[in-house]
């Protein structure tokens, strides 16, 4: 398998599958290296087929709004635990 997510670490290699889970979605195991086993996604690799989001953006956008907003709201999330955590300190 290929992994093809453009900000994955491994993106362009080529590796051997595992094994296969699905738990929520389709997860493969690779081989990589012969030293380690990495849990990616289905999606992540050309096993999951072509995202319709990339295929029709092509290249044009790097980030889903579905995507955008998740890390908004973790970002939310992050700066009120912070905000929190220095008010307990006074």
């Amino acid at each position: 398998m290929q992994v093809t997510h453009p900000f994955h670490p491994l993106h362009g290699g080529t590796f051997e599958v595992v094994d296969r889970r699905r738990c929520h979605e389709e997860y493969l195991y690779l081989e990589v290296g012969g030293e380690r086993v990495e849990r990616l996604p289905a999606r992540w690799t050309n096993a999951g087929g072509v995202d319709p989001f990339v295929q029709l953006s092509a290249g044009r956008s790097l980030f889903r709004v579905d995507d955008l907003v998740r890390l908004a709201e973790l970002v939310a999330e992050i700066g009120g635990a912070a905000r929190k955590q220095a008010g307990d300190g006074m």
